[in-house]
């Protein structure tokens, strides 16, 4: 039976707060008791304080840059899976549980990225995501999971993007390659300062920022699952 007391570990995978603050994004749909750690800095929570789900946020590191504090959440996550607690993996996080999951062959770089409000196509009326049919939702992303086994079950796609969302058959564990915790307003910040560092992809964010935002409001549904309510 699932412990009536609700603790999330906010798993806080960014590299430069400053310009991507993952925890402002989840927290705020957050009406339970929540802490996060900075996996960069190599500050992960402990299981036997009671924690009983954890969320896995996005990255600007690429899944395929594995220094020591990844490995370490790697391993976390394996622990995690086998205590049986709920996990949810957003962008660079969906791909860690993978990798934790399957190892390295299944990430890698995406043929086409994804950046902006795109249209992901859910394949089948589910418990995560809701009804089929499309949805909309900020993404940015380089990497992407690459061929899952049968133990997973693929819950959206986009032509460019097969696995945008998946959970691990049996247990209550999900991945979802967008950001439905970044609001429009949230990823017009965003955007706009990833085009203020003058990247070499800043003509994608600069296209992304122009573009029409439409967002399907997933987050609420998607939390609702995670958390089991």
């Amino acid at each position: 039976m699932r412990p009536h007391k609700i603790k999330v570990a906010i798993i806080d995978n960014s590299i430069n707060p400053s310009v991507y603050t993952p925890v402002e994004h989840w927290s705020k749909y957050l009406k339970v008791e929540w802490e996060s750690f900075r996996a960069p800095r190599k500050f992960f929570p402990k299981f036997r304080e009671g924690f009983t789900h954890l969320i896995l946020t996005g990255s600007e590191a690429s899944i395929l840059d594995r220094k020591r504090w990844v490995q370490e959440e790697v391993e976390l996550v394996q622990e995690a899976v086998a205590l049986g607690l709920r996990l949810l993996g957003s962008c660079y996080g969906h791909q860690l549980l993978v990798l934790a999951l399957l190892g390295p062959s299944h990430v890698g770089l995406c043929t086409v990225p994804e950046i902006g409000w795109i249209p992901i196509e859910v394949k089948e009326d589910n418990g995560l995501l809701g009804k089929k049919g499309l949805a909309y939702v900020f993404s940015s992303h380089f990497d992407e999971v690459l061929d899952l086994d049968d133990s997973f079950r693929v819950l959206a796609s986009t032509d460019n993007c097969r696995v945008q969302a998946f959970e691990l058959k049996g247990r209550p564990v999900w991945g979802i390659q967008p950001h439905p915790e970044i609001d429009i307003g949230a990823a017009q910040k965003f955007l706009k300062s990833l085009i203020g560092l003058r990247l070499p992809t800043g003509p994608l964010f600069e296209k992304a920022l122009a573009s029409v935002p439409r967002d399907s409001g997933l987050v609420g549904h998607i939390l609702a699952e995670f958390l089991g309510s």
